[in-house]
């Protein structure tokens, strides 16, 4: 049964950005044994928040080599959450949207075919879900480096009667857990 998941990077301390919005701090852990492109494999569409998309544009040069993004995603769709006004990456599956998530998430999952969908980040958006109760899975690829401020991980409470371990494995430095998303009281 496809699935909803939050699948990302996070610091020790429970940061997925620092203070600047980067992720440079990430690229600098080893990670040789990383198992994302396994993960999307199983991915049939992604949605991110306009921070995490203007963030990927830069750092990776997507409007002057859009072949990157093919090369990371190909002809996966995915939607972005924004307010603003953002650059289309050439030939990208895009879709800008804002408001409530459910009927975004009605519209990835019909383009999904039966694939998973990918709450890329950030917090606030996987929050967005998890409080929809759209949100079945989160896997966290821990760093082992602390950021002190940031973007936290989720910037929301969810009680352990909402989160069921699954799954702990060590892949290089960084620790891999999954917890399974219950519903919302």
């Amino acid at each position: 049964m496809a699935k909803t998941q939050y699948y990302t990077a996070t610091s020790f301390d429970g940061f997925i950005a620092d203070q600047d919005n980067s992720l440079d701090w990430l690229f600098e852990v080893e990670d040789a044994d990383n198992p994302f492109g396994a993960f999307f494999q199983d991915v049939g569409a992604f949605v991110m928040g306009a921070t995490t998309y203007q963030w990927v544009l830069e750092h990776d040069a997507l409007l002057d080599r859009p072949i990157k993004w093919a090369d990371y995603y190909g002809d996966t769709p995915a939607w972005v959450f924004t307010h603003r006004d953002l650059p289309r990456v050439p030939g990208a599956d895009l879709t800008f949207v804002q408001g409530d998530v459910r009927p975004v998430h009605a519209a990835m999952t019909s383009a999904a075919g039966g694939k998973n969908v990918w709450v890329v980040g950030g917090g606030e958006l996987a929050g967005s879900f998890a409080d929809a109760g759209l949100l079945d899975e989160i896997i966290l690829g821990v760093a082992p480096v602390t950021l002190g401020a940031g973007a936290p991980l989720l910037p929301r409470r969810l009680t352990s009667s909402r989160l069921s371990l699954r799954a702990v494995q060590q892949r290089g430095q960084f620790a891999y857990l999954t917890y399974e998303v219950g519903t919302p009281a």
